[in-house]
């Protein structure tokens, strides 16, 4: 890995005004796949591991938003 991908990756990338409303898509329907997870699935480990495996999709897609643009 060289400098310049360690600078990005580990820099703070302000959102630009035209990637907020996109973030906040995707965040919400990370939050409505969350809440149906929650709904159709018991109480478990698998359970939170599903919720967690979402969560980092969601910062992940955000993170290839703030990252890259």
């Amino acid at each position: 890995m060289d400098e310049a991908e360690i600078e990005k990756r580990f820099t703070y990338h302000p959102p630009q005004a035209a990637q907020i409303p996109r973030f906040a898509m995707l965040r919400a329907t990370g939050r409505l796949m969350a809440e149906e997870i929650v709904k159709h699935t018991p109480p478990s480990r698998e359970q939170s591991l599903a919720l967690t495996a979402l969560e980092e999709c969601v910062m992940w897609a955000n993170a290839a938003i703030a990252r890259n643009e």
